[in-house]
C-alpha cells in the first residue's frame, strides 16, 4: 500500500473519530440543556401557589367541609382562638369568614421547620376571587385568578333543551343563558323544539384551562321552526347591538301605549285610594281612560296565556312576550274573537276592546307589565330600542354580514 493511500485512510479515519467525538459532545449538551429547561419548568410549577413561593413552606389543601368553621382548620397549625377571633373581627370588610362555603377549596401555607405554624390561609369564594389571610399579622387581602378569553365557535342539535344540548356537546351551559337575552324577542326557548339548532360564535372565559363563565357572543345562528335568525353584532353610533340578515335590530321596542287615542287617568302607584273599595291600594296598572269600544293593542309581539272572564279585571288578556316581560289588558268590553290562550300576536294587534267590566267605575284600560315575574312601572323601565342598520353603515355591515353568515353555515354541528 503507498504512502499516499495510507495517509488517506489515516485522514478519513481521524476525521470520523473528530465528527462522533463532536456529536456526541453536542448530544451532550443538548441533553444536559433538556434537562436544565424541564427541571427550571418543573421546580417553577411546583413552588407556585397563588403567587407564592412554596420554597419555605409546607401546603395544606382541601375543601371546607359540612358544619366547619375556621377554627376548625386553623387550630391544627398552631394559631389560638384569640388570634383567629382577632382574624375574623379584622377582616370583615375583605371577606366575612362566618360566610366560608362547604366544598369550597382552601390552602393552610405552613412554616417548613418542626414547628409548622400557619402562615397563610388561603380561601376560593369562587373560580376567580380568592383570599390570602396573614395569620400572624391578622390581616386579609382579595386576589383574583388570571383569566385568559379565547374564541370558540360551537354548533349543536336541540335533542332536550338548549341547556341540556350545551352540557351534552361540551360548553359552559351558562351559554344558553347568553344566546336566550339576544333572542328574547325572536325565540321563546321555552318553545324550542327537538330539531332545532344552533351556532355560535363567542368568548370563553378559562382560569387555569377550565371555563368559568361565558364572554360576549359575537354572532349566532339559530333554526326554529323552519326559520332562520342570525344575531351579528355590530356597533353603530357608538351603540353595540345584534342585527338580523335583514338588517334589523333583533331588539324589537315595546309601543308606548296599548291604546291609539286615551290619556292616562290614574298611574302605577304603590299607594292608592281605591275608588270603589274605599281603602289604600296599591295600584299596580296604569289605567287608560277612553270611550267604551276603543281598539286595545298588545304592546309587543308575544303569545296570549290567558283571555277570559274574573270578577275583579273583567274581561281580560295576559301575553308573554319574552323570559323577561308580560303584559295584560283589564277591563274589556269584549276580547276580539280569535284571541285565545296559545295565540300568538305581533306588535300592534287589536287584542279587544275597552271597557268597564269586573271592578271598574267607567270605561277604561288598566294595563299592567311584568318584569320577571314582578309588576313594574313601564314608564320606568328602559325598554329595548328597535332602530335597524344606519343607511350609512349599510355598505360596512353588508360586508361584515356577508363573511359571518359564510362562516356560520361552514361551522358543523357537534351532535348531528
Amino acid at each position: 500500500m503507498s504512502k499516499n493511500v495510507k495517509k488517506l485512510i489515516f485522514v478519513i479515519a481521524l476525521g470520523v473519530i473528530a465528527f462522533l467525538l463532536f456529536r456526541k459532545e453536542k448530544k451532550t449538551e443538548i441533553q444536559e440543556e433538556l434537562v436544565e429547561e424541564a427541571l427550571d419548568s418543573l421546580q417553577e410549577e411546583s413552588v407556585k401557589l397563588y403567587g407564592f413561593s412554596l420554597d419555605s413552606f409546607v401546603v395544606v389543601e382541601d375543601k371546607i367541609k359540612s358544619n366547619q368553621f375556621l377554627a376548625d382548620i386553623l387550630l391544627k397549625y398552631k394559631i389560638s382562638y384569640p388570634q383567629i377571633d382577632r382574624l375574623a373581627k379584622n377582616t370583615r370588610d375583605v371577606f366575612d369568614v362566618r360566610k366560608l362555603a362547604v366544598g369550597k377549596k382552601y390552602a393552610v401555607l405552613s412554616y417548613n421547620d418542626s414547628i409548622q405554624k400557619g402562615k397563610y390561609f388561603i380561601y376560593e369564594i369562587n373560580s376567580i376571587d380568592y383570599v390570602v389571610y396573614d395569620l400572624q399579622n391578622g390581616s386579609a387581602e382579595k386576589y383574583k385568578k388570571e383569566v385568559k378569553t379565547v374564541e370558540k365557535a360551537v354548533g349543536g342539535v336541540i335533542k332536550s333543551s338548549l341547556y341540556n344540548t350545551m352540557v351534552d356537546i361540551g360548553v359552559n351551559p351558562l351559554l344558553s343563558n347568553e344566546l336566550a337575552d339576544i333572542y328574547a324577542w325572536s325565540i321563546d326557548f321555552y318553545r324550542i323544539q327537538k330539531g332545532d339548532y344552533f351556532k355560535v360564535v363567542f368568548e370563553e372565559q378559562l382560569v387555569e384551562d377550565k371555563s368559568v363563565g361565558v364572554g360576549s357572543i359575537k354572532y349566532a345562528y339559530f333554526k326554529h321552526f323552519g326559520d332562520d335568525f342570525y344575531a351579528i353584532y355590530f356597533e353603530q353610533d357608538g351603540i353595540g347591538d345584534y342585527y338580523d340578515q335583514d338588517n334589523k335590530s333583533l331588539r324589537k321596542a315595546f309601543l308606548k301605549a296599548p291604546l291609539k287615542y286615551s290619556r292616562i287617568s290614574s298611574r302605577y302607584n304603590p299607594k292608592r285610594f281605591h275608588p270603589v273599595q274605599k281603602r289604600w291600594k296599591a295600584h299596580l296598572g296604569t289605567d287608560y281612560a277612553a270611550p267604551t269600544g276603543t281598539p286595545i293593542m298588545t304592546v309587543a309581539d308575544g303569545e296570549v296565556i290567558a283571555a277570559q272572564y274574573s270578577k275583579y279585571n273583567g274581561n281580560y288578556v295576559k301575553v308573554k312576550h319574552n323570559g323577561t316581560y308580560t303584559t295584560q289588558y283589564l277591563h274589556m268590553s269584549k276580547i276580539k274573537s280569535g284571541i285565545k290562550k296559545g295565540k300568538r300576536v305581533r306588535q300592534g294587534d287589536v287584542i279587544g276592546y275597552v271597557g268597564s267590566t269586573g271592578l271598574a267605575t267607567g270605561p277604561h284600560l288598566c294595563y299592567r307589565f311584568w318584569k320577571n315575574g314582578k309588576q313594574v312601572d313601564p314608564f320606568r323601565e328602559k325598554m329595548p330600542a328597535s332602530k335597524p342598520i344606519n343607511p350609512n353603515n349599510a355598505q360596512v355591515y353588508n360586508q361584515l354580514k356577508e363573511k359571518v353568515m359564510e362562516r356560520l353555515d361552514a361551522l358543523e354541528l357537534t351532535n348531528q
